[in-house]
């Protein structure tokens, strides 16, 4: 069986592991902001099938994104006390942690211009080609519940970042 420092310490590394896979997701999610973004550039050789390919894969990081900071916050909440009680026992990877939610608040805000740009962009697609929009309503439906998804999305609480280090 296992002590408690030990189960405080496999917690402190599956919440690491987390985040790290956190900003894979969120770097993955900024590659189809370039594809989209490439694609919406180019408005009239965009075929709506690739654009909706994008959003579909897009919708299934931020699905994995949440996946991860729904196991993160239930782990971290099951783990605080005591990782409170050890904290100079786990400084470096407090600090490595800390490190890593500041680079998920970068790439948050970096994905949220990103999103608004494409929104821009998709918008001023759909504004010149409203007859292919017609033909296609379930692509501009597809891309107002991922932009509606992408609005409600919300970063990780940065439970880490305790000012009186």
């Amino acid at each position: 069986m296992e002590s408690g420092g030990e189960m405080v310490s496999a917690s402190m590394d599956l919440l690491e592991e987390s985040l790290v896979k956190k900003i894979e997701v969120m770097k993955k999610i900024q590659l189809e902001n370039v594809r989209q973004k490439e694609l919406l550039s180019d408005p009239e050789h965009l075929q709506l099938e690739d654009f909706d390919k994008t959003l579909d894969t897009k919708g299934e990081y931020i699905d994995e994104l949440l996946r991860l900071d729904e196991g993160f916050q239930s782990l971290f909440d099951r783990v605080k006390a005591d990782v409170g009680d050890r904290k100079d026992q786990f400084a470096d990877q407090i600090k490595r942690m800390q490190d890593m939610i500041q680079e998920i608040t970068g790439l948050s805000a970096s994905i949220e211009a990103e999103e608004h740009r494409n929104k821009r962009l998709a918008e001023q697609y759909f504004q010149i080609s409203r007859t292919q929009m017609n033909q296609s309503k379930q692509s501009s439906a597809a891309a107002f519940n991922y932009y509606q998804t992408m609005s409600n999305y919300k970063n990780v609480p940065p439970q880490f970042m305790d000012k009186k280090n």
